[in-house]
């Protein structure tokens, strides 16, 4: 599973997220908020070597990073704390619906590029 989510995520530019949290939900059966968690920290070490070796070919622009960063670590803790209180249908339904607006940007793009 890590594997095939790796090469999609690595041609695709898609975090891993929106195919570790289906993949965990659908495939072993892991509650929402389980496979959200187990998700991020399964990304950590792909994302470390990912970085180590974009910003070896000059792809990692740091001062954006950082400035992301920053911004998303209160948003992750609010967002943690949320997830726990929240029901399991509704963390599903958003996660569904931010998938939904996810390919819609990527169809807008690719057909308007095209």
């Amino acid at each position: 599973m890590g594997v095939v989510a790796g090469v999609v995520a690595a041609l695709t530019g898609v975090g891993g997220g929106i195919l570790f949290v289906p993949a965990l939900t659908l495939a072993l059966g892991l509650p929402q908020v389980t496979a959200e968690g187990t998700s991020l920290l399964a990304i950590i070490p792909v994302a470390l070597l990912a970085t180590f070796l974009q910003r070896r070919s000059g792809e990692v622009h740091l001062r954006a990073a950082v400035f992301v960063g920053i911004g998303a670590i209160p948003a992750a803790i609010a967002a943690a704390i949320a997830a726990h209180y929240l029901p399991e249908l509704a963390l599903k339904v958003v996660f569904a619906l931010l998938m939904v607006v996810i390919a819609a940007r990527v169809w807008m793009s690719t057909s308007s590029s095209g």
